[in-house]
């Protein structure tokens, strides 16, 4: 019943037949506040390692070779909390491939609001149908290097899941660059825990990681959950 609930309606995606991606890097993920209704038990931010920044090379001759998140909210894989206790169906239990993936989408939906970025540029070929495959390539990458069982049921169901007609519909959405953007009292936070953490986001908002930190000074270092280095 699970496996036929998360695949109605979802584009079909041949999971087992997928190349494994690549990552370098070290992934960090911090706590920046409580949750909500919407929002589940906190308000978590990726964060590219100053010094060694998550990066994930796609195999074969795809767009976006090579794709490096930038700071973002993240919720993990945002599976619904009934599903969570089948094995491998939490929302971090592929958290690198997680990443990857939500950085696809927020960079989409500020590229479909006319921002324009460098940051961008490397995903801006990307089609909705690249999303789902990029993430499974980066679930396969996590299966190859040993750091998850591979566990095709679930990986399967959790690909062709991001391929269904809701992503789809989230996939050309209006307005979420705005909506989605880190608030100054965030980055603040992340830049306290991390200094220099900011750099390769300030582009995007035109403050330098010295100024993010003078616009919250009350603010408190963000909490670092996990770091996993590639």
């Amino acid at each position: 019943m699970l496996a036929t609930h998360l695949l109605v309606g979802c584009t079909t995606i041949d999971y087992a037949s997928l190349k494994p991606g690549g990552f370098k890097g070290t992934l960090i993920v911090m706590w920046v506040g409580e949750g909500s209704d919407t929002s589940g038990d906190g308000k978590f931010v990726f964060v590219p390692d100053p010094r060694n920044p998550l990066t994930f090379t796609r195999p074969g001759d795809g767009p976006a070779k090579v794709i490096r998140p930038r700071v973002m909210y993240t919720d993990g894989g945002s599976v619904p909390r009934i599903a969570q206790v089948f094995k491998g169906l939490n929302p971090w239990g592929y958290a690198p491939a997680y990443m990857i993936h939500d950085w696809v989408f927020t960079a989409h939906h500020c590229i479909v609001d006319g921002k324009s970025n460098a940051q961008y540029d490397e995903v801006a070929n990307i089609k909705f149908e690249d999303s789902a495959l990029i993430l499974g390539e980066a679930i396969q990458g996590l299966v190859e290097a040993k750091l998850v069982r591979r566990d095709d049921v679930a990986a399967s169901a959790i690909t062709s899941a991001v391929g269904s007609r809701i992503a789809r519909n989230l996939w050309d959405v209006e307005g979420a660059c705005a909506r989605d953007k880190v608030s100054d009292t965030h980055l603040a936070q992340i830049e306290l825990a991390i200094p220099g953490s900011t750099e390769l986001f300030s582009a995007r908002r035109g403050s330098a990681p010295k100024e993010i930190r003078k616009i919250a000074p009350s603010a408190k270092p963000a909490r670092v959950l996990s770091t996993l280095t590639f």
